[in-house]
């Protein structure tokens, strides 16, 4: 997907956004495109929260996305 989201996962997107009205502007901006059958699920996370992930790879881990540090999941 364009405008600066990146897979996490098969069908999880994220984008970091500075602000959370940054954050709506996208949102907003989704919602526009949205094909009329179409869902999509916001989750916000704070950068707090994001320090507190963990990742568990396989023994042949495939390249991080460069936005994990602190990210909004879209």
């Amino acid at each position: 997907m364009a405008d600066g989201f990146t897979m996490f996962q098969f069908s999880i997107y994220l984008r970091h956004t500075p602000s959370r009205e940054n954050a709506e502007v996208h949102i907003k901006r989704v919602k526009s495109i949205l094909p009329d059958m179409g869902r999509v699920w916001y989750m916000k996370v704070t950068d707090k929260q994001s320090e507190q992930m963990i990742l568990v790879r396989s023994r042949h881990p495939m390249p991080l996305p460069d936005t994990l540090n602190s990210s909004e999941l879209f």
